[in-house]
């Protein structure tokens, strides 16, 4: 399908912002604020990956942990051994691989039943990495030694995020776009129109855990240790969903709508209110879900609309 001006404009438009911050780094004196940045985008990545399957399919995943952990794992047990982008091979491999085997599994599932399964799935992968630890290799933690600076990150995620908004952008020009949207709006009207409900979601659910998956190995060498209470860290998966429906999940732009202020509230508030931390984030995740179910990319439409 050929592009008309206006998309030929946005992805002209799109390459020149990417440009932009890729250089941002050259001229930041704060090591400070290179983290932060560095935080949204982790953010940015993991919730526009998020909205990449669940915005269309509209299936509420909080699986995203388990696919971060296991990157960060993947870096861990294999950066001294493996040059630095076969990590990052393996670690796309094996978030494929169980990405697919658990999608085929369960993907059938649906509504709170899914739910129910990805939380559990991330918490068994959890488990499943420290038994390992304990049995196997008789240490809980291990420390990732990696020659990767700060901005090398930075970069990294960066390069993530075009990627995936990129994909997301062309995918919802095909049909399987519009199959997913189909699906969203009524899987069971889907399956009579004759698309295959199974295929479909089990590709779009495997190419955003690759995203998650290549995110927790690109962010593992930012910690120097970790262990599975760290990289398996069930904020995460709670923390990216608040963001993409913040932001507003079906929108392309509408997950970095919501991770940019909250990782800034996030940040403000872990520092302030350690103690209160999860309290905070629950009243947050009530108020967004009351005040915008939608997400503040459909009222930015709406006031559009209405001009």
């Amino acid at each position: 399908m050929m592009m008309n001006r206006k998309e030929l404009f946005g992805w002209g438009l799109g390459a020149l912002v990417v440009a932009a911050l890729a250089v941002l780094p050259l001229w930041l004196q704060s090591d400070y604020v290179l983290s932060l940045l560095i935080s949204v985008l982790m953010y940015s990545v993991l919730a526009t990956a998020w909205a990449l399957f669940s915005g269309p399919t509209r299936y509420v995943s909080l699986a995203t942990v388990a696919f971060f952990g296991l990157g960060a794992y993947t870096t861990a047990v294999l950066s001294e051994s493996l040059p630095w982008p076969a990590v990052l091979g393996v670690a796309l491999v094996l978030g494929a691989v169980l990405a697919l085997l658990v999608g085929l599994a369960t993907l059938r599932l649906s509504g709170v039943y899914f739910v129910i399964f990805s939380f559990g799935l991330a918490e068994l992968t959890k488990q499943l990495v420290t038994w390992w630890e304990v049995n196997i290799t008789k240490e809980i933690g291990r420390y990732v030694f990696v020659e990767i600076t700060q901005q090398h990150i930075y970069w990294q995620l960066l390069a993530l995020l075009a990627l995936v908004l990129g994909l997301r952008a062309l995918i919802n020009r095909t049909r399987l776009g519009l199959a997913l949207r189909v699906i969203g709006e009524d899987e069971t009207v889907a399956v009579h129109v004759g698309i295959n409900t199974t295929r479909a979601k089990v590709l779009l659910f495997a190419l955003s855990a690759v995203f998650m998956t290549v995110t927790g190995a690109v962010m593992a060498p930012r910690w120097t240790y970790i262990d599975p209470s760290i990289a398996f860290a069930p904020v995460i998966s709670f923390q990216t969903l608040i963001m993409a429906l913040l932001g507003g999940a079906g929108a392309l732009f509408g997950p970095l709508l919501g991770a940019v202020p909250l990782v800034l509230l996030f940040e403000y508030l872990s520092a302030h209110f350690p103690n209160h931390f999860s309290i905070l984030l629950g009243l947050v995740f009530m108020v967004i879900v009351y005040l915008v179910p939608r997400g503040l990319a459909s009222l930015v439409q709406r006031r559009r609309s209405t001009r």
